[in-house]
């Protein structure tokens, strides 16, 4: 009796320009790593103990952002936008408003601008940001109220960044990053952020996967935080 055997869940070769680029990521050290509940357990842990001691610092600057929001522009300071977590579960994901109130309504009008591959979308310099908006993605402020989704389960400090569209979008290899928990930053924020295309992308998040540890996930945060001070790659 014959069976099928399943199709696996693995991206397409990498090219020789993107080992060049990206290629001490792809080739990450084999550090020793925790059995994988273990490691999770630890990584739930270390994230409910750095949001809950960060609160008393980012309330008061959520505050100021959302009283310049308003003062900017009419609107809510907050919003949600769906995402897809772990499992393909779509959850809302809480952020500063950066943009006009009718955004989504605009994007049309401004589709001929993107400068990426769908379903990603991206213009340089997007008119639909407001003055207070533009600060607030070069400083990566509007995704501080994502705390909040760390700390209620629904994402965790350091994982593969949770896209806007559906999981039934995604090609079947792209499903491999469905395996952990969406993270507030990733491998591919501190290795070129929103200047990589989406495929490019979900390497770099299947790498992650392929070495997560403790030790990958304090790296990657102390990048990030070099890569807010820098700017780069914010859009």
């Amino acid at each position: 009796m014959s069976t099928v055997a399943k199709p696996r869940l693995v991206p397409p070769p990498v090219t020789a320009e993107q080992l060049r680029t990206h290629g001490q990521w792809y080739e990450l050290a084999r550090t020793p790593v925790l059995p994988m509940r273990a490691y999770r357990i630890a990584k739930r842990s270390i994230d409910l103990a750095l949001c809950i001691c960060a609160l008393p610092v980012a309330i008061p600057v959520l505050v100021m952002c959302a009283l310049a929001i308003k003062l900017d522009t009419p609107g809510p300071a907050f919003f949600t936008q769906m995402r897809t977590g772990r499992g393909g579960r779509r959850f809302p994901m809480l952020k500063l408003r950066t943009m006009v109130s009718n955004a989504e309504e605009l994007k049309q009008k401004y589709q001929h601008l993107n400068e990426l591959r769908p379903p990603d979308f991206k213009i340089t310099d997007d008119p639909r940001l407001t003055k207070v908006g533009r600060f607030l993605r070069r400083t990566s402020l509007d995704e501080l109220p994502q705390l909040m989704n760390v700390i209620c389960g629904q994402m965790s400090l350091v994982g593969p960044r949770p896209t806007s569209f559906a999981p039934q979008t995604y090609r079947l290899w792209h499903t491999a990053r469905l395996e952990a928990q969406p993270g507030l930053t990733g491998l591919w924020q501190v290795s070129g952020r929103s200047e990589l295309e989406f495929d490019e992308r979900l390497r770099l998040d299947i790498a992650y996967l392929r070495n997560r540890c403790f030790w990958l996930d304090v790296r990657i945060l102390f990048r990030t935080v070099s890569a807010v001070i820098s700017g780069r790659g914010a859009c």
